[in-house]
């Protein structure tokens, strides 16, 4: 019997710490601003607050939970290190994805990109033989699986991952060609 209460104590005091937790956590918390963007939409991905934020003529418009590759949340090297690139990049397209519910291609790596590459293999940084890599993304989680957004759970291979239903919220008005900031 007092094993019983015991290991009910324990999940009852558990159950606690992980609400107070995710109340806790601004991932949890998406806002928008209650009218339609206006204008130019651009966005910026701060990486070290793990949020999307978007712009339009008028200001700040939506703030969206996010997550990464690697955890160290440095400036991608090179292929394979898992890193989400920072700079100033494109949307080149935008589909609907089998894994990851919808995917918004950005242009990476593009000319900063492969002139901070370039650097960084002069001074000896990365490998002479590396890689820069390619295929970065924003997009979404597995299907059922946006509780990655909400633990801080870098998974990506360096892309840029949203909740799914927010994903679809974004969808609807960035467009090929917005402009898509991302630093730390």
């Amino acid at each position: 019997m007092k094993t019983r209460i015991i290991a009910i104590s324990l999940f009852i005091v558990t159950l606690s710490s992980l609400s107070f937790r995710s109340a806790d956590k601004k991932s949890s918390v998406k806002q928008r601003r209650a009218t339609d963007p206006n204008g130019t939409v651009y966005i910026i991905v701060d990486k070290s607050d793990y949020e999307l934020s978007v712009y339009d003529d008028d200001g700040w418009y939506a703030t969206y939970p996010v997550v990464f590759g690697n955890k160290d949340l440095g400036d991608k090297l090179m292929e394979g290190d898992k890193k989400t690139p920072e700079g100033t990049f494109r949307i080149t397209s935008k589909r609907v994805h089998d894994k990851w519910h919808r995917m918004m291609l950005l242009d990476y790596p593009n000319k900063d990109s492969w002139a901070k590459f370039k650097q960084r293999k002069a001074a000896g940084l990365i490998p002479a033989n590396a890689k820069i890599g390619g295929g970065i993304a924003i997009h979404g989680t597995w299907p059922n699986d946006d509780l990655v957004v909400d633990d801080y759970t870098n998974w990506t291979n360096g892309c840029v991952s949203l909740k799914n239903e927010d994903i679809d919220e974004v969808n609807e008005y960035l467009t090929v060609g917005t402009k898509v900031i991302i630093r730390r």
